[in-house]
């Protein structure tokens, strides 16, 4: 009774074909991001270390916080922060028994990326002209 084609068809979920819901993508994010942080929290204490361990090595460490290596490090740790802030308030909700129909986690999701972006953006204004 063995099937014969079996070796040709392909497996279910076919990876060309599903597609994640949005809330698993954000909730998978929210792991990537919480891991991520770990990398703008090392930076920003080797940077008090340096201050506290004198000058030759502050002004290492200065050094690279102010270059756009450190740049990029802590505004991708900024808008991570934001974004695991949001994700989190949202799981808040979920815990509460809000947001589980499909519709309004999708929406939910739209919002956590969204409003990342704009806060990181709006932490960086606050950061440059303030």
């Amino acid at each position: 009774m063995a099937d014969v084609n079996r070796g040709n068809r392909p497996l279910s979920p076919h990876m060309q074909v599903y597609r994640l819901p949005m809330a698993a993508v954000t909730s998978i994010m929210t792991r990537i991001t919480g891991h991520a942080l770990v990398a703008g929290i090392l930076l920003l204490v080797w940077w008090l270390v340096a201050a506290v361990s004198g000058p030759r090595a502050f002004a290492a460490a200065d050094w690279v916080v102010r270059s756009w290596i450190g740049f990029i490090v802590l505004t991708g740790s900024a808008w991570a922060l934001w974004f695991h802030t949001l994700a989190g308030i949202r799981h808040l909700f979920y815990d509460a028994g809000q947001l589980l129909r499909i519709e309004e986690a999708e929406r939910a999701s739209w919002a956590i990326i969204i409003g990342s972006v704009v806060l990181t953006l709006l932490s960086l204004i606050l950061f440059f002209f303030a």
